[in-house]
């Protein structure tokens, strides 16, 4: 989960927006006041790229630290279960213009978050950087996201990911805290407040390093291969590192079991994900609903509840549903019935008949998972009102799974569990590379460092693709494509800042044939170069002040790593 776009030489074909949303993504070569060749798109093998479209898309690779290519991002919400962020963007109280204008595209679970922002309630934001080079505009977005929570009353936590960067990239520590202290520069020049936050390396955080020894008990080489295809030739420090960021992502939780947003790029998701599994197997105990004293799977209990509402118990003896009058109604029924597997009505049908007489009735149930006795003594004894107590769960009938949820928490964490909560997740577009294509810190053109002279950061604007046509009759004829231009997206993601109307006004006169691209780059060049001299001079003055802080960035480890000779 740490923030390390396209830091060498990733392939990042044309991207486009979900169903509905707006494209932000690298087009062709723009119009000026006069003809310039179309530049047009390719994909990584230079095969011609479509609407946004690339060859291959069918396939959609997540790689923390490899090649990511996310061709479609309507992709993401089908094959990885990402949430459309359009969906949750009315709970968010005073949302931020990323998320307003759709750069923020997806989520994971981000509802729990919204509902604390909105409540007043303790929730956190993390967010890692990986220090492999400068600071570009392309982390910018992450900086903004993170200080953007801390505005809103979260708990802010900036970490930097050292030991991923020596293992996985080998990197030498030297190199390792000259990156660092450029990052902090910048995290700390946009407005992340230090004092209201935490900033910390994952090498000097021995809270962090036991969880994540704590984390790696519960995953296992197989889950790794499969998630990350690590072979018989990756090293351990770089297995070890991925469950360090599980627990970097689970540190916010360690006082206090709090919903925690993950701002990421796409690309990070697999360690979201593994995260959320490796919390859940840390939890005493599970809550689901069930209808009888034995277990149903997903699809199982899906026939039951079917059932349950459409069969009335005054049509059986003694006005009670029971099990058996369940598998009874299921003789002639299809698995079509009820969108399930045969082998799940099968299941339902045999779990219900071997019940035979029990009661069929909803209860909420609370499983032991790896609770101690005296955590489940103590669940068994917290559960209020009717209960069944079973050898390895608790039934109630007077609890919901909300509450239940809550209820477990407590009791997981009064006896001495972590109680996580599912840590959630906000995941950004990509940025296109001024130059078309990808945005690769191993090519100066395609992106904006924080550290770049603005002089020389506005005439990478100029020198910028567009999304113009190829003479400025046609610009005027047609319309500019926004949707397609880097310059743009430098609008849409930074230089219009919070103005959404100046943000709108650039791109309805680029499509309406009003805005030359000559024009428009150089008021985007300027912008830029305000923006940095504005930037470096904060960072400045945060220099001087980087010794009051609670983060060594003067390492003091001296093992060599190959990179080193």
């Amino acid at each position: 989960m740490t923030s390390d776009q396209e830091p060498d030489d990733r392939d990042r074909p044309a991207d486009r927006a979900p169903e509905g949303g707006r494209r932000w993504r690298g087009g062709a070569a723009g119009a000026d006041e006069e003809a310039v060749p179309d530049g047009g798109t390719a994909d990584a093998d230079g095969e011609a790229v479509a609407d946004g479209g690339a060859v291959g898309a069918d396939d959609v690779a997540l790689d923390p630290w490899g090649s990511s290519t996310v061709a479609d991002y309507r992709s993401l919400f089908e094959e990885f279960g990402i949430e459309e962020f359009d969906a949750v963007l009315p709970e968010v109280p005073d949302p931020h213009y990323l998320m307003r204008r759709g750069v923020i595209f997806g989520h994971r679970d981000y509802r729990r978050v919204a509902e604390a922002m909105r409540a007043g309630e303790p929730f956190a934001a993390l967010s890692g950087f990986m220090p492999t080079g400068d600071p570009h505009v392309g982390h910018k977005l992450v900086f903004d996201e993170l200080i953007w929570h801390q505005q809103q009353g979260g708990d802010a936590y900036g970490l930097i990911a050292d030991l991923e960067a020596h293992a996985a990239r080998g990197l030498t520590w030297a190199e390792i805290d000259e990156h660092a202290t450029n990052y902090v520069l910048s995290l700390l020049a946009l407005g992340f407040d230090p004092e209201d936050g935490e900033l910390y390396r994952q090498s000097d955080n021995r809270r962090v390093q036991d969880l994540a020894f704590e984390l790696g008990a519960e995953a296992n080489f197989s889950e790794f291969q499969a998630i990350y295809g690590f072979d018989g030739e990756t090293d351990v420090s770089h297995m070890q590192s991925v469950v360090t960021q599980a627990a970097d992502i689970l540190y916010p939780q360690l006082d206090e079991p709090v919903p925690t947003v993950i701002p990421v790029g796409p690309d990070q998701d697999p360690h979201v994900r593994l995260t959320r599994d490796l919390a859940a197997r840390m939890r005493f105990f599970g809550v689901t609903e069930a209808y009888a004293s034995f277990e149903l799977d997903d699809e199982e209990r899906a026939v039951v509840a079917a059932l349950y509402d459409e069969l009335d118990p005054a049509d059986f003896d003694d006005d009670t549903l029971r099990c058996v009058h369940a598998a009874e109604a299921l003789d002639g029924r299809s698995p079509d019935d009820f969108a399930v597997t045969g082998e799940a009505l099968r299941g339902a049908r045999e779990k219900l008949r071997e019940a035979g007489k029990e009661p069929l009735r909803p209860r909420t149930r609370l499983l032991d998972r790896k609770a101690t006795d005296e955590a489940f003594d103590a669940l068994v004894e917290a559960v209020p009102g009717e209960k069944r107590v079973y050898e390895n769960h608790v039934d109630a009938f007077e609890l919901d799974a909300e509450a239940a949820e809550a209820l477990a928490r407590d009791v997981e964490v009064e006896n001495g569990g972590f109680g996580f909560v599912p840590p959630s997740s906000i995941y950004h577009r990509f940025m296109t590379g001024l130059t078309g294509g990808k945005m690769s810190s191993s090519v100066p053109a395609s992106h904006i460092s924080l550290l770049d002279d603005p002089e020389e950061g506005a005439d990478k604007v100029r020198a910028a693709t567009t999304g113009g046509r190829e003479t400025a009759e046609l610009q005027r004829e047609l319309g500019g494509e926004a949707d397609e231009c880097p310059v743009y997206e430098l609008y849409a993601y930074l230089l219009a800042g919070d103005d959404d109307e100046f943000a709108k006004e650039v791109y309805d006169e680029c499509v309406g044939g009003e805005r030359l691209c000559g024009d428009c780059k150089e008021q985007a060049a300027g912008l830029m170069r305000a923006f940095l001299e504005d930037h470096q001079d904060k960072r400045e003055e945060w220099a001087g002040k980087l010794d009051e802080l609670d983060i060594d960035l003067d390492s003091d480890r001296k093992r060599l790593s190959s990179a080193d000779g």
